[in-house]
Parts: structure tokens; C-alpha cells; sequence
């Protein structure tokens, strides 16, 4: 969908709010691999009605705790090449290793845990609607862990509205529930809101899209 004004009115300023693990990881539990050089800003383009227009994204991740070096590389390169992009910005949370028991054999295991992004969110967005900088928010995310702040937009500025759009296989009823508008973010929509192959940084550098990507 393309944003603009219609036949005389305003258009509605649209701020996008993606929450980049969740998305991230309903990409990798469908399997799309190749989807992972994803323009999130396009998609977030691409996801707005013709009377709305984009004027900001807010993207917001952490850097990976990892022993694999091509890991890393390819994290860094996707965000260098997001750093890029013009009405962008990225917020970053912590990724922590949290070590728990297990209950049945006693052995300890590490898991990978993002911190903070929700919180960073919330924060944000009720930053940007005391600040007025939109009238609807469109929030990209199935975590549950927003549903009071989304509550709190709604009723503290009842003119502006939030827009749930879930990451596939990432709906939270809870957080739909709270909301006027929501919708599941198509395969197509993904597709088609992928980085050029090669970018070229404002220093010069080309930030390719990484094999293991395509």
C-alpha cells in the first residue's frame, strides 16, 4: 500500500515501531531465510494505507552475545546497511545469556535473552505521543509485554491510535484485544521490502547481503 494524502485532506502521520527479534524470529521459525535483508522501513512503507505517510521509523534490536564470529559479522553488516537509510533509527537493548537449571537432569543451560526492547518501545511511545510527532503508531510486534503501554496511548490520547501489525505466527490475543486496528504482516509484503543486494554506505564501503541469506 502507498502512503499520501487524499482528495484534500491531511494525511495521518505514522510513526513505525518495530520490535526487530520478533520479527526476526517469525522469519526464522517460517523459514525465510532470504527474507533476512529486509528494509524495515520499506515494509513499514509498504504496510500504510494511501491516506497515511511515513514520517519516521524507529527500529529496535540489541547486539548478539556469540562465539561465532560469522554471526556477528552478518548482524553487523545488516545493521550498518539499516544505519543507512534516511528517517531510521535504530535503539538498542542488551542480549544477555542467562543460565537456568534444568528440572529434570540438573544440567545447566545457557539461553540467549534479548533485554529491554519492550521497555525502550513503551518508552518511546509515549515519548513521541506527549511530543505529538503522530496520530497513529504503527507497532510491530506480537509481544504481550506492550499491552499496557498500548492501553495507556489510548487512553491518555484517545485521538491517536495504535496499529498492531504481528509478525507472522506471532499474534497476541491479548495485545489485538487492546487495539482498534490490527493485521498479520503477508509473506508478499516481506518480500518485496528487501535492501538492494549491495548498499553503499555514505564513506564509500558496500555492505553486501550475506550468502547464508540468500
Amino acid at each position: 500500500m502507498k502512503s499520501g494524502g487524499g482528495m484534500g485532506e491531511p494525511a495521518e502521520k505514522v510513526v513505525a515501531y518495530i520490535d526487530g527479534f520478533n520479527l526476526y524470529f517469525s522469519m526464522k521459525n517460517k523459514g525465510w531465510r532470504r527474507y533476512y535483508w529486509l528494509d524495515v522501513h520499506l515494509l513499514a512503507k509498504n504496510l500504510l494505507k494511501p491516506n497515511q505517510t511515513l514520517v519516521l521509523t524507529k527500529y529496535f534490536t540489541s547486539r548478539i552475545t556469540t562465539s561465532d564470529p560469522n554471526k556477528f559479522r552478518r548482524q553487523n553488516d545488516y545493521i550498518e546497511a539499516l544505519s543507512n537509510i534516511k528517517n531510521l533509527k535504530i535503539y538498542y537493548g542488551k542480549y544477555k545469556i542467562i543460565e537456568t537449571t534444568c528440572t529434570k537432569c540438573g544440567s545447566k543451560l545457557k539461553t540467549p535473552k534479548e533485554k529491554m526492547t519492550d521497555v525502550n518501545i513503551a518508552t518511546h511511545l509515549m515519548k513521541d505521543a506527549y511530543q505529538d510527532i503522530f496520530d497513529a503508531a504503527l507497532l510491530i510486534s506480537g509481544d504481550s509485554d506492550l499491552v499496557e503501554p498500548v492501553k495507556t496511548i489510548s487512553e491518555l490520547f484517545p485521538k491517536k491510535r495504535v496499529i498492531i501489525a504481528f509478525p507472522p505466527g506471532r499474534v497476541a490475543t491479548d495485545l489485538k484485544n487492546v487495539v482498534r486496528s490490527s493485521f498479520i504482516i503477508g509473506r508478499r509484503n516481506i518480500s518485496i521490502s528487501q535492501l538492494d543486494e549491495h548498499v553503499m554506505k555514505e564513506d564509500g564501503c558496500i555492505l553486501t547481503r550475506p550468502n547464508e541469506w540468500k
